[in-house]
């Protein structure tokens, strides 16, 4: 095997470094007419033919998944690695559900056991996600999951993730020259865990290549594929058009150097990029194939001088705000249609509430402290809420590990539901209170604090105390006033 071309992202799991994306598939049937499968899995043998066995596919990528079904019926179980992705509902989960989704996977790729199944999460705020993940640990420990994977997830929560003992072979994110969030602490925690990165957005919806160069900005409308739409907003934030030129003109003149195009520059860069296990280019099976262009990913290598022009023009580009997958969370939304709706309806209330007495309010997280001790996560009485002394727990289980700053996050996710579920949000938050049990611990705990109330700045006190329970690092306590609308 050409080293170059392949990589193990995980024990037992070796991917071509350009794997092949099929969520063009779901733009190729927004007309409701399906892609044939038989043509589809013939145009994906293609693609194996030349050497690029690794397919990305979702459960919401169209038909994808069933024409990966015939692939594998056709030509062989063996003949390439399948990856998907389950991006289920914000709303609470069940075990059940968890393996419906797994068993529907499997029946639609004909397969007895998913190569890579990547978990999406809408709310972090929401506790359904964490369930989530340890049910398709189990699993993945049953056999019906060969290696689990996350997609957008930042870098807060993959930490939370890695120090709960929950095994995860990679996270695929948006990477480009245009977007370089994960160049930062995510490309950090990953190559400290041995986590690979798979970079979508390489070639920005095919806007990074000769095609637009010199060309006038088009409009962002319905007359551009879901790609493009998506894409283009990611050059507004990063600038604008007449940024994005100069990044263009510098790309074109490193792939004439090259003998190669500009699309192949782009995906090259970030292929060859710290913890990155492979780039992802997306493919119109049955309508256009890059099977060449991408064999040249392959065929020269960026000097000094190139790398140097390139983070030039990079360094004139506004940055893209946020971490990894916050397009998906916050504003801006950098999605197709510029907001979440053509992927959630609604997001329900992270933990069920409850009408007391004197016209108060309460929220319960379900964890078992709640009931031994008798209280409730948070109260509100008229504009005012008070989230209880909150630590990293979730049900059972003691959440983050020994890491202070996982821990910290995961407690801010559930003051923050607690708020939410009582109809505040985080900015609404005027004070928190922390409490650490070693005194040393006190700057990563503080750091995920500013973190996330960056911009909001309550009022704070953090003291040492002797906290119930050793697993337990930290604590926190909140309160908010809601203004009346």
């Amino acid at each position: 095997m050409n080293h170059l071309k392949y990589t193990e992202l995980a024990p037992g799991l070796t991917i071509t470094r350009a794997l092949t994306g099929l969520w063009q598939i779901a733009d190729m049937e927004r007309d409701g007419n399906k892609v044939d499968p038989i043509a589809g899995a013939k145009a994906m043998k293609a693609y194996v033919d030349a050497g690029f066995t690794t397919f990305d596919m979702a459960d919401h990528y169209g038909s994808s998944e069933e024409i990966a079904g015939v692939f594998r019926e056709t030509y062989g179980k063996g003949a390439a690695q399948l990856f998907t992705k389950w991006v289920p509902s914000p709303d609470r989960l069940t075990k059940d559900q968890v393996r419906q989704a797994v068993e529907l996977a499997l029946t639609r790729m004909k397969s007895d056991a998913i190569d890579l199944m990547q978990f999406h999460a809408w709310q972090y705020s929401h506790p359904s996600w964490v369930d989530s993940l340890f049910w398709l640990q189990e699993l993945k420990e049953e056999g019906l999951i060969k290696h689990l994977g996350l997609t957008n997830f930042d870098t807060a929560h993959l930490r939370i993730v890695l120090h709960s003992g929950i095994e995860i072979a990679s996270n695929q994110v948006c990477f480009s020259l245009l977007d370089q969030r994960a160049a930062g602490q995510m490309t950090e925690l990953c190559l400290k865990h041995g986590v690979k990165l798979l970079a979508f957005g390489t070639v920005g919806g095919g806007f990074l290549s000769e095609k637009w160069l010199g060309k006038p900005e088009p409009l962002l409308n319905e007359s551009l594929t879901w790609s493009q739409m998506k894409y283009k907003r990611f050059i507004d934030a990063a600038g604008g058009w007449n940024q994005f030129q100069n990044l263009l003109r510098t790309l074109d003149q490193i792939a004439k150097k090259h003998q190669v195009g500009i699309a192949t520059v782009a995906s090259h860069f970030i292929m060859n990029q710290p913890a990155v296990g492979g780039v992802i280019i997306g493919a119109r099976l049955g309508q256009s194939a890059h099977i060449e262009e991408n064999q040249k990913l392959f065929s020269f290598q960026l000097d000094q001088e190139d790398l140097a022009l390139l983070q030039s023009s990079m360094n004139t580009l506004t940055t893209i705000p946020g971490d990894c997958g916050d397009e998906y969370r916050k504003p801006p939304f950098l999605t197709a249609s510029g907001d979440l709706s053509h992927h959630v309806a609604s997001f329900p209330a992270p933990y069920p509430t409850q009408e007391g007495s004197d016209g108060r309010t309460k929220a319960l997280s379900g964890t078992i402290w709640e009931d031994i001790a008798g209280f409730s996560r948070a109260v509100r009485k008229g504009n005012r809420i008070l989230v209880s002394g909150t630590t990293a727990t979730q049900g059972s289980r003691a959440m983050g590990g020994n890491d202070p700053a996982a821990q910290t996050h995961f407690i801010l996710d559930k003051i923050e539901g607690a708020v939410q579920s009582l109809g505040g949000t985080l900015e609404d938050i005027v004070r928190t209170r922390i409490f650490i049990r070693n005194a040393d611990q006190w700057e990563p705990i503080s750091r995920a604090h500013g973190q996330r109330f960056a911009g909001i700045q309550p009022a704070n006190t953090m003291v040492r105390a002797d906290l119930i329970g050793e697993e337990y690092l930290v604590e926190i306590e909140a309160e908010a006033v809601v203004d009346p609308k």
